[in-house]
């Protein structure tokens, strides 16, 4: 596991679980809404994301955090590794409500509220992401080791058995 993808509905829990997985792995951590938006609520341009994105994926290593449909397949194709957090609706929806004026390591600002745009985006998520998802995933995820978690409790439990069978190898 060197060049690995987190990604999931909005709320998930992608950031958390890609921390998590950077402090048992050592990798480099990216996330791509850091590298999308600007502090001041803005975005660079495709141009520059991809560019930057492309920096990235031609490194040995790396974890790439989110979604980003439209670059989904140059990422499954460079990475081994994905993990895919399938969560129910009203756990992302939670995850979303309880990081409202929190600062945290994925945004380069703090979110104020849950905006009705975005809460739609998660609203909508399973019926206009998650088939293109699924469809990249079987189509790009051969030779990749492709993890699907549909419960946090999935995740933690992979990260606590990560770490015992890497200790088992020392």
């Amino acid at each position: 596991m060197k060049r690995v993808m987190v990604i999931g509905c909005p709320g998930a829990g992608k950031s958390t679980f890609s921390r998590k997985l950077q402090e048992k792995t050592g990798l480099p951590l990216y996330y791509l809404d850091m590298i999308w938006h600007r502090p001041d609520r803005t975005n660079v341009s495709r141009e520059e994301f991809d560019e930057r994105l492309g920096e990235i994926t031609r490194r040995d290593q790396w974890i790439l955090d989110g979604n980003y449909l439209r670059t989904m397949k140059v990422r499954l194709e460079a990475s081994d590794t994905v993990f895919l957090l399938d969560y129910p609706l009203e756990v992302c929806l939670e995850g979303a409500i309880s990081r409202i004026g929190k600062r945290r390591g994925d945004l380069p600002w703090v979110e104020t509220e849950l905006d009705p745009e975005f809460r739609q985006w998660i609203l909508d998520f399973q019926k206009d992401q998650m088939p293109e998802i699924r469809r990249l995933l079987e189509q790009y995820g051969v030779g990749r080791e492709v993890n699907v978690f549909c419960s946090r409790e999935e995740g933690e439990m992979y990260l606590r058995q990560w770490k015992a069978k890497e200790r088992k190898n020392i």
